[in-house]
């Protein structure tokens, strides 16, 4: 529809001189936010790196999903926006709610319904990615002994982290306390690229103090340089601009730190403490037909057992020579 649109002279509002009008004063803090809403659009270059485990062969194909991906989404989505702007006026653009049905409903006419129903496909895709990867970060997290050990358990036939998924579940009902999308979209996406500077970070500390390790995937330091120039400008610029909404982001990160202090750090719990959480373990467990994925010890690591069978651990040490149930 947007080449049909330009091909009928329908592109006003992507001529340089009308394209680049300021409707606004310019400032750096929306413009620091809109990169942070914007660059929400290109989500999901990040989500195959949580599930390398399950990935065939990662080291070909990872950076080949980076690759193909990458340009594809950023083709699709730019000429979509090219699409909305030969028939909406940056004015109708931002009193929208919902671009996409607007558009259709100026030029499909009758099959306007194709728009809400893709622009539902869409989200569902989204969910799904977000689903599979963010509860494989908390099954992570348990296995590492960093949240509940019950995180860290499958079902025993479907090989899914039931417990894991429903802890998503809960933690993403808590966040639609806010009915503002764009409000939820910066929640979000500060938290989201505050951790995405770290771990970049993270990897030049790395390749500094490091340089010797084994690196199967490796990229120029000038890509993650670059990165954090434009992280930096993001994070600082949109906590300025809105230092409520990112504040409160902040704070909602920084409600991980007591669960670190009391589940990780203090190590001498009582032991009426230690019954509870065993017995919250064993009903969870019930309820959910899950236990621990079996592994073997391989040079040191420990990896899931190829041929997928599993064993109950116990959440506290026995005895070795006491009877296994």
């Amino acid at each position: 529809m947007g080449v049909v649109q330009i091909c009928k002279g329908q592109y006003f509002w992507l001529e340089p001189k009308n394209a680049f009008e300021n409707f606004q004063e310019p400032d750096i803090g929306l413009i620091a936010l809109a990169f942070l809403q914007g660059s929400f659009a290109y989500g999901g270059w990040n989500f195959l790196n949580y599930v390398t485990e399950e990935l065939v062969d990662p080291y070909k194909n990872l950076p080949r999903a980076i690759f193909i991906s990458i340009p594809l989404v950023t083709f699709v989505y730019v000429f979509a926006n090219v699409a909305y702007v030969t028939a909406m006026s940056p004015q109708e653009l931002l009193a929208s709610n919902a671009v996409a049905v607007t558009f259709g409903e100026k030029l499909l006419g009758v099959m306007a319904w194709i728009m809400p129903i893709s622009v539902a496909l869409s989200t569902f895709g989204g969910v799904n990615g977000s689903l599979f990867t963010s509860s494989r970060l908390f099954f992570a997290g348990a296995r590492e002994g960093h949240l509940p050990s019950v995180l860290a358990m499958i079902h025993v036939k479907r090989c899914t982290p039931i417990p894991a998924l429903l802890f998503t579940c809960i933690s993403t009902l808590l966040m639609l306390v806010t009915s503002d999308m764009y409000t939820l979209i910066n929640y979000v996406g500060f938290i989201n690229y505050f951790f995405y500077g770290v771990t970049i970070a993270g990897q030049i500390v790395l390749r500094w103090k490091k340089p010797d390790i084994p690196r199967p995937i490796k990229v120029n330091l000038l890509f993650p340089i670059i990165y954090l120039l434009f992280w930096a400008f993001l994070l600082v610029f949109s906590l300025w601009s809105e230092p409520v909404v990112c504040g409160t982001g902040l704070a909602i990160m920084l409600t991980g730190v007591p669960v670190y202090f009391l589940g990780v750090y203090w190590q001498h719990k009582p032991r009426c403490f230690n019954k509870f959480i065993e017995l919250l373990t064993l009903v969870s467990q019930k309820m959910c037909m899950v236990v621990y994925p079996k592994v073997e010890e391989d040079s040191g690591t420990e990896e899931l057992h190829e041929d997928m069978q599993w064993q109950l651990q116990p959440t506290a040490p026995q005895d070795k020579d006491a009877e296994e149930p």
